[in-house]
């Protein structure tokens, strides 16, 4: 990958991750998406993102594919010192309490390992 002196951002680890996956799985490409719910933005936007079903504290990607009992594999990325939002717990419970398994990667290799024991 890249030659790094500082810390990846949530987003720069988010595209790396979705580079590997790609390239490792790509008859899968399209069954792994990013949800734009992060960032700030102004208040039109906002409204207009709530208005077309924007909901706080999704998961960063969703792999939406059933696999081991599952309905789909959420992820939610984050910095290695990251943590989730309360909403994002919220999330979470309801996403789980559907079969949806939820785990948070900090990493690429995180990512990997989470990516490969769902679908392997």
């Amino acid at each position: 990958m890249r030659k790094q002196t500082t810390p990846l951002s949530e987003s720069q680890i988010q595209h790396d991750c979705l580079v590997w996956f790609r390239l490792q799985y790509p008859k899968l490409v399209r069954m792994l998406f990013a949800v734009p719910n992060g960032g700030k933005r102004d208040a039109k936007t906002g409204a207009r993102m709530k208005y077309e079903g924007a909901v706080r504290g999704v998961a960063d990607l969703i792999l939406l594919i059933p696999k081991k009992g599952w309905a789909s594999l959420c992820i939610e990325m984050k910095t290695p010192k990251g943590t989730q939002s309360e909403h994002q717990r919220t999330w979470q419970t309801e996403a789980e309490r559907y079969q949806n398994k939820y785990v948070i990667c900090h990493s690429l290799q995180e990512f990997m390992n989470e990516v490969n024991s769902y679908l392997l």
